[in-house]
């Protein structure tokens, strides 16, 4: 079958095509850039604009699905380009398929189009969504696509919306903000942790997930792609201990943070970077219990256990010359 996916050289982007390529499938892969380790046959990189309607439909030419991954991943408060792409690409994207007639649209949303601040038990697929101002642009951002995404379902597009929670895990070239911070757990250079847990998922689970979403989720439902609780602290201790290094002496308890919440974005600006921001302190504090039955229950989802990812992780770490052995 021939699929396609926007967003291939990124971090999911690789996984997925990965695991789509080994299914036997045809892949049309769409991002500015080239990925070096999607070279297989079977892989045809395509130029296109996600936010020009003719040129995805250029691209989507024969394709019978369609995977949305492309996104722009920020923890600032503003930012037009976030904003742009993460709803009008949706769109985009979402029109295109229509036109083409594709099969099924899987887009690949976030836990951050719910509202995770302001909750009163486990989050799920019924739970309020991020419309507040006061929120953060990638989490408002992320909820209005699916907004703009189920528009061009009523007029007739079977899509289906995942919503992963915190994603780390192999393979990854990038490194993302979790990932880079466990590489440097493994390395000795993590001597403090914090005392947060989060809802991590391997990334092969997010890329299985999907593609059951293109089999067996319903038009127009959401599916929160879970894994399991995890102590943030205790991450960096196994990556350090697998490396034989002892790893974070002591974690800060949250209290800590929400001390330097007034000043946080000041000091991330001043450095250039979003890490020490409002959005990203609050996401640790508030750390949401995440329902995943959902999945489980009509796609047949199951994430792999924790002590796996990490194993696996550290392996590839060492395998892709990222960390020494």
């Amino acid at each position: 079958m021939k699929v396609a996916v926007t967003g291939a050289a990124g971090f999911v982007g690789v996984n997925l095509v990965e695991q789509l390529l080994a299914d036997g499938h045809e892949v049309v892969a769409i991002d500015r850039v080239r990925s070096k380790v999607l070279t297989a046959e079977g892989v045809t990189w395509v130029d296109a604009d996600i936010l020009d309607v003719d040129s995805m439909v250029r691209a989507f030419d024969g394709v019978e699905v369609v995977y949305h991954l492309v996104a722009v991943i920020t923890l600032a408060h503003k930012d037009d380009i976030a904003w742009r792409v993460n709803t009008e690409g949706v769109r985009t994207v979402a029109e295109a398929a229509l036109t083409v007639g594709a099969r099924k649209l899987v887009h690949c949303s976030s836990l951050h189009a719910f509202d995770q601040y302001h909750l009163g038990s486990a989050l799920n697929e019924s739970s309020a969504r991020a419309t507040g101002a006061d929120l953060p642009v990638y989490d408002r951002s992320k909820w209005q696509g699916e907004v703009e995404l189920l528009k061009v379902a009523d007029r007739g597009l079977d899509a289906v919306i995942c919503n992963p929670t915190g994603i780390y895990g192999p393979a990854d070239y990038g490194l993302s903000r979790m990932n880079a911070m466990l590489r440097d757990a493994g390395r000795g250079r993590m001597p403090v942790g914090i005392k947060a847990s989060f809802d991590m998922v391997d990334v092969r689970d997010v890329a299985a997930g999907l593609i059951l979403a293109s089999e067996k989720g319903v038009q127009g439902e959401n599916y929160l792609l879970t894994g399991y609780r995890a102590d943030l602290t205790e991450l960096f201790r196994i990556a350090a201990r697998s490396m034989g290094r002892r790893g974070p002496l002591f974690a800060l308890p949250l209290k800590a943070l929400e001390l330097v919440l007034p000043i946080a974005e000041p000091i991330g600006s001043r450095i250039g970077s979003d890490v020490f921001t409002k959005a990203a302190i609050e996401t640790l504090l508030t750390s949401p219990v995440v329902d995943g039955s959902k999945a489980a229950r009509v796609l047949g989802y199951k994430p792999r256990p924790t002590e796996e990812t990490m194993r696996d992780f550290v392996t590839f770490l060492v395998g892709s010359g990222q960390m020494r052995g």
